[in-house]
């Protein structure tokens, strides 16, 4: 066995379910689609298992799952937009205490203990043409992975999952734009393997399509069929249940580049420590900083559904980025514990700028635009035909900027409280 395959296997071993979390997970989920069922089925509803639990591509440990509630076709197919509310209807009844999630249609969530059940109402279709919303086709999803893989790519599909975990390269969020489960889940079953995944990712360039169903003829023909919102993305990785998708839609140029530039490095050197996530401590930031100055901002966000959540600390961490320019950013990251707690850091260049900054005036030709600027400024001086103005700063060390930044309105309604450490 080369090194590479002893590493993967120790890895899978860490990853894979073990006997008894499996009985415990198929345990809990019964019990709970016995409980929905038992109300759903006066409605002409039945509650599924749905996602990586039912393909069996979940990861050790995880304890989410997703329940999709088939609606029958026929009799509510002119009631798709009000799935949610009939569904809560039904939930209600059971005396499940639930949280109503918006999405494109709004779904639910259950929590028991540790476990996470989300309640996704769908039209019960057979193909992709009865779809009247985008979630009626996602138990089709579940049909292709499990028709298409072994108990060998099932493993291989765990690898590539963990292995994108570790990257922050995995979910299709927008505040991650990274590779969704399924479109993995595509991608190792197309490629025969985790380890061909990573050499063909080798070759992947910009705009590569990948058709594992060949409903086009090349490249071409899918730019000409699919609308530009649909193969903006730098991979265009075809929906074997529906050829008029993009799985991989959400995925960014800064991931997928990061996940060809991991490739190489295991391919060239096989590790267990690439399946590792790196978390961010004050001790880790520090040891990077190699003694810079760093802001390190331990974050509560606000409440509610983890993509919108994700996104509003995304625009947070941004605008705190652009505001620190001045200090110059060396390096920044942050994590979301996708719940309500996310860290974010800044390495900077400086920790105190120059208290008088200029201000650009207007050229020296526009006389009144020159006569309001000389108004407004006291410190005016001319240099290559236009106006420039000395103005004071309000605040020019690290420690004070940063905590005048952390009132800005821009911010309320993306972080609640903060704990920040300037050092």
């Amino acid at each position: 066995m080369s090194e590479a395959n002893k590493i993967l296997q120790k890895v899978l071993a860490e990853i894979t379910p073990s006997l008894r979390e499996r009985k415990e997970f198929e345990t809990k989920v019964s019990s709970f689609l016995k409980k929905l069922n038992s109300g759903l089925r006066k409605v002409n509803a039945a509650a599924i298992l749905g996602g990586s639990g039912a393909k069996d591509t979940w990861l050790a440990g995880n304890k989410d799952a997703d329940i999709f509630v088939l609606f029958d076709y026929k009799k509510y197919r002119e009631k798709s937009a009000v799935l949610g509310d009939l569904l809560e209807k039904e939930l209600k009844k059971l005396k499940l205490k639930v949280d109503r999630l918006h999405g494109s249609r709004d779904y639910f969530q259950f929590k028991e203990g540790e476990n996470i059940f989300e309640i996704i109402p769908v039209l019960k279709i057979r193909d992709k043409k009865e779809m009247i919303n985008i979630t009626d086709v996602s138990p089709l999803h579940a049909d292709w992975v499990k028709g298409n893989s072994d108990k060998r790519l099932k493993e291989d599909i765990r690898l590539a999952k963990k292995f994108c975990r570790a990257h922050n390269c995995y979910g299709a969020e927008s505040y991650i734009s990274g590779f969704s489960g399924y479109v993995l889940e595509i991608l190792t079953i197309r490629y025969d393997g985790f380890v061909p995944l990573l050499k063909k990712s080798l070759k992947w360039k910009d705009k590569d399509v990948v058709d594992i169903k060949k409903y086009y003829q090349n490249a071409a023909e899918v730019f000409d069929k699919l609308n530009w919102s649909k193969v903006h993305s730098p991979l265009i990785v075809i929906d074997p249940v529906d050829k008029n998708r993009n799985a991989a839609a959400a995925l960014s140029r800064e991931k997928f580049y990061l996940f060809k530039k991991k490739a190489e490095e295991f391919l060239k050197a096989p590790s267990e420590r690439l399946f590792e996530k790196k978390e961010i401590t004050l001790e880790t930031v520090k040891t990077k900083a190699k003694g810079k100055p760093i802001v390190y901002l331990e974050i509560a966000s606000s409440s509610g559904k983890e993509d919108v959540i994700g996104a509003k600390l995304l625009k947070a961490f941004e605008f705190l980025g652009k505001s620190l320019r001045e200090f110059g950013v060396l390096d920044s990251g942050w994590e979301f514990d996708k719940k309500n707690k996310a860290i974010f850091y800044f390495i900077l260049r400086e920790n105190e700028i120059a208290p008088i900054k200029l201000r650009a005036g207007p050229p020296t030709r526009i006389e009144i635009a020159v006569k309001e600027f000389k108004k407004k400024h006291q410190d005016v001086f001319e240099k290559d035909g236009r106006l420039w103005a000395k103005v004071k700063r309000e605040r020019y060390k690290l420690k004070e900027f940063i905590a005048a930044v952390l009132t800005d309105k821009f911010l309320k309604d993306k972080i609640k409280r903060v704990k920040t450490i300037v050092n």
